[in-house]
């Protein structure tokens, strides 16, 4: 299995933040913060599954075809090749726990089919 995130990795993007808490062998935990106003790209993973936690704020979630609104204290499960993306319509930070699973567990596993920010 192949995991390239280590505990402590950081990152800024144009929507937010994102850190890894824990990591290992088939599974990475991250925190992620998106900023109001925000939204990650639609995408989907070949080689992971996600599990999204929120914990603060509200979120707008796409699923395949459907959108979703998932609150403090609520879930979504992301299937592997599931069209999915996060957004936070709010004008509160929004934040989630995202614990990936699957045999190649890297950035490189994102297939953008839609980006506010114009990233590939």
């Amino acid at each position: 299995m192949g995991n390239n995130y280590r505990r402590g990795d950081k990152d800024t993007r144009p929507w937010g933040t994102w850190e890894v808490l824990d990591s290992g062998d088939g599974f990475c935990v991250k925190r992620i913060m998106v900023t109001p106003g925000n939204i990650l790209s639609l995408q989907l993973h070949h080689h992971r599954a996600e599990h999204w936690i929120i914990v603060k704020g509200e979120a707008l979630v796409t699923l395949g075809e459907n959108k979703i609104v998932k609150k403090a204290n609520e879930s979504i499960y992301i299937p592997v090749e599931t069209k999915h993306r996060i957004q936070n319509d709010t004008n509160k930070d929004m934040e989630f726990i995202e614990i990936q699973t699957g045999e190649t567990l890297d950035e490189n596993d994102i297939v953008r089919f839609e980006d506010t920010y114009g990233r590939v």
